[in-house]
């Protein structure tokens, strides 16, 4: 399964670049990074989803707060049966319904609508709050970028969570340590990461986010663990699978050019050993 699951990475990296090869412009590098952790939310079993029925009441809720790594996402709802898959090569094009950012209006299978950074846990919270208040079972999940955390929001949304124990909230972080320009220590140091988080009144899991059976154990933990929402610091490599672009911050919001595009899928075509 686990061997599987990793080809299919590799096919979501390559669909990843070749969307926004195609497109001329998106977030390879923030795209990348997630994307075990996307494969392992929707192929391992995490969520609790219909993609046949995309809006089923009973289903899990995923916030894809890091809105700029939708070309990731959207390769995985399409290999998990959401739409074709040869809809990707429409990305950013005019009248898609994938846009640059997830839009609920653009693509009904979405559970919200993300584009500036630092949102998506305040409208995880108040999924999960309502879940919790009704006695129903569903759980919310919710990735955000480590960048992210430099948006004061994003503290205020963990001060609540906390306030309300919120066990059916998993908050994921996408820690490959780069942002736009530089590295998140070079613009505004987060460390130490852990130790704020559990002053914040969370439960802290720290693994390695390209690990598959890491990141499925680790979900796993937040779903048994209670009395307080959880938060995996998922530690990434920006760019990961294209060397070119691997921790290289010029490749957050860059589009391969034709010699690029090729170096890139001749990489991501070689086997899974």
């Amino acid at each position: 399964m686990t061997k599987q699951l990793q080809e299919l990475c590799r096919q979501v990296r390559r669909d990843t670049v070749q969307a926004i090869y195609f497109a001329g412009s998106g977030h390879p590098g923030s795209s990348l990074s997630a994307v075990e952790i996307l494969v392992t939310l929707y192929f391992k079993g995490v969520l609790r989803i219909f993609p046949e029925e995309p809006d089923c009441p009973e289903r899990d809720r995923f916030i894809l707060s890091k809105g700029h790594a939708a070309p990731a996402y959207y390769s995985v709802l399409a290999h998990r049966g959401y739409f074709p898959v040869e809809r990707l090569w429409t990305l950013r094009k005019l009248g898609s319904s994938l846009q640059g950012h997830p839009n609920m209006e653009k693509l009904p299978c979405l559970d919200c609508a993300v584009g500036s950074l630092g949102q998506g846990l305040s409208v995880a919270n108040g999924m999960a709050f309502a879940f919790q208040y009704r006695h129903q079972p569903q759980r919310v999940y919710c990735l955000i970028g480590d960048g992210e955390q430099q948006e004061g929001q994003v503290w205020e949304a963990a001060m609540f969570a906390a306030q309300h124990q919120l066990d059916n909230l998993c908050l994921t972080v996408d820690c490959n340590g780069m942002q736009l320009v530089d590295s998140i220590c070079g613009i505004k140091d987060l460390r130490p990461l852990g130790d704020k988080w559990r002053s914040f009144g969370w439960h802290v899991l720290e693994i390695d986010g390209h690990d598959i059976e890491a990141l499925y154990q680790a979900f796993q933990d937040a779903a048994a663990y209670k009395g307080k929402p959880t938060v995996i610091l998922a530690h990434t490599v920006k760019g990961k699978g294209v060397s070119y672009m691997e921790n290289q911050a010029e490749w957050h919001g860059t589009a391969p050019n034709e010699e690029q595009y090729k170096r890139a899928m001749q990489e991501l075509s070689q086997e899974v050993l």
